[in-house]
């Protein structure tokens, strides 16, 4: 029998306080993402109570409200979602690259959970296709990951 110990979150105890930074560009698709976070928030056991939305105009503008977030000592974990889709100059990568980097800075920082729901994408089907179709909903995943990372920092810091 092995000595080695493994920790790993799970999705028993997901009562918390979560708050979900949702970007409103694009919101054709963003709103189906925070349909399914919710979804998946509730099917988990939280209340609606436990929920905080807070719309911000783009990704862009997520790490800005994330940081404020999670240093409000309001929330437990964050879930971020948005929609980058890829035009023809480079403001995608510009937008993307700094809301992935101040999303995690904003997570490393406070040690609090913050899952990214934010798609990359290259079109508009590849992003309907991630929003509830075909490639299953990125908004309810991130909800998981952050019932998950929860846990999992939970036990770490017990």
């Amino acid at each position: 029998m092995s000595k080695i110990k493994t920790i790993e979150g799970n999705y028993s105890n997901a009562a918390a306080s979560y708050a979900i930074a949702v970007a409103k560009f694009n919101s054709f698709i963003v709103d189906r993402l925070l349909d399914g976070a919710l979804d998946a928030l509730k099917k988990h056991g939280v209340m609606e109570r436990d929920i905080t939305i807070v719309k911000t105009p783009g990704a862009y503008e997520l790490p800005l409200v994330v940081e404020k977030l999670v240093a409000s000592d309001k929330c437990d974990a964050v879930i971020a979602l948005g929609a980058v889709i890829r035009g023809s100059t480079p403001h995608f990568e510009y937008v993307a690259g700094e809301c992935v980097k101040g999303l995690s800075h904003a997570s490393l920082n406070s040690g609090i959970p913050v899952a990214f729901g934010v798609l990359t994408v290259d079109t508009i089907e590849q992003a309907i296709e991630r929003a509830g179709t075909k490639a299953g909903n990125k908004g309810a995943e991130a909800a998981l990951t952050a019932i998950e990372m929860l846990s999992l920092v939970r036990q770490l810091e017990s």
